[in-house]
């Protein structure tokens, strides 16, 4: 009998989501044990860290990584799973792409702190308090992993050999998962470098509700909350923010099919330059007076300007990956080069 594949999976800066949907394969999941050893996944069973690190390098088959990476912790993890393993996979938007985490960039480590330990309504702390990679205790040094200024993507790291995206990945593309771990079981063959589980096409192209966009203009940008979406027409024939214009399809059109308009979880096409270039130049091209035809750039502009926390709308899983990943902190004349 063939010696069963060996898969790691572990949790780094995210929700736990990307856990929860491997386990909702349920039946599924006990089938993959039939071809495959789960030798390292904290959140499930019981494992160590010492037990994925005594493994020799090169000694585990596939290794699925979930979360961006925060903090030097999850770094260290990165590169230990990378060493483990023949087949490194990111599982999820937030490996992928840095995902909703990856907002943080737009502070830093010292504004994140100021806020969750400082100014929330909730924070009693008036000496300041804040963690710190290193405390003495009775006596006694204490340590913490090192909460760094940028979040990163699982491949800004060590590189990657296919990615998973999704918020969290649906049934079908895990079950796209399961594939190519039975691939490897039987023959050794993995996907081609690089490979993204997800569909070469933007989510319009799948999308039953294209057919309906008629071309017209938009003169303000509505969040979901404000209105009653029509279930069967364009969200943004209805002045509602979709990112299936620039996203990857194969999603399964869930939030679709929910009348929710898609958010940009399965991240950019291939031949997206920038995460949200596109999108924005999408939005930019239907903003105005829908009475006009030559929009002149002030009707334009406030069109464009009625969109809420337009970082968060483009880049909300995808910030990490873009041309300007993070904020730019202002540097004193005195200490510029």
């Amino acid at each position: 009998m063939a010696a069963k594949v060996k898969i790691a999976m572990t949790w780094a800066a995210a929700c736990g989501g990307c856990d929860v949907a491997l386990l909702d394969l349920e039946a599924k999941l006990l089938e993959l044990t039939r071809i495959a050893d789960l030798v390292y996944w904290p959140v499930a069973l019981d494992f160590k860290r010492r037990n994925l690190a005594a493994l020799p390098d090169g000694g585990l088959d596939i290794g699925l990584y979930n979360g961006a990476v925060r903090t030097s912790e999850q770094e260290e993890d990165a590169l230990l799973l990378r060493r483990k393993a023949r087949l490194l996979v990111a599982c999820g938007s937030c490996a992928c792409f840095g995902g909703v985490p990856g907002l943080a960039n737009l502070s830093d480590r010292e504004g994140i702190f100021a806020v969750a330990y400082g100014s929330t309504p909730s924070t009693e702390n008036p000496e300041g308090v804040a963690p710190e990679p290193r405390c003495s205790v009775n006596g006694n040094e204490r340590t913490l992993p090192e909460f760094h200024d940028t979040v990163k993507s699982l491949a800004q790291v060590v590189p990657v050999d296919a990615f998973l995206p999704g918020c969290p990945p649906p049934g079908e593309r895990l079950e796209d998962l399961a594939g190519i771990v039975a691939r490897f079981a039987a023959t050794g063959e993995a996907p081609p470098r690089g490979a993204v589980l997800a569909s070469d096409k933007a989510l319009c192209d799948e999308c039953p509700r294209n057919g309906s966009r008629k071309g017209g203009r938009v003169s303000e940008f509505k969040r979901p909350h404000q209105l009653l979406a029509d279930p069967e027409v364009c969200f943004l024939e209805q002045g509602l923010i979709c990112m299936g214009i620039a996203t990857r399809g194969g999603c399964g059109l869930s939030c679709i099919r929910a009348n929710m308009p898609c958010r940009g979880c399965f991240g950019p096409t291939a031949q997206a330059l920038d995460p949200a270039a596109e999108a924005l130049s999408a939005l930019g091209s239907i903003a105005g007076d829908a009475n006009e035809n030559d929009v002149p750039a002030h009707v334009m502009k406030r069109a464009v300007q009625s969109i809420r926390d337009l970082a968060g709308t483009c880049y909300r899983f995808t910030l990490p990956v873009a041309l300007l990943n993070r904020a730019v902190r202002d540097v004193p004349a005195e200490k510029s080069p």
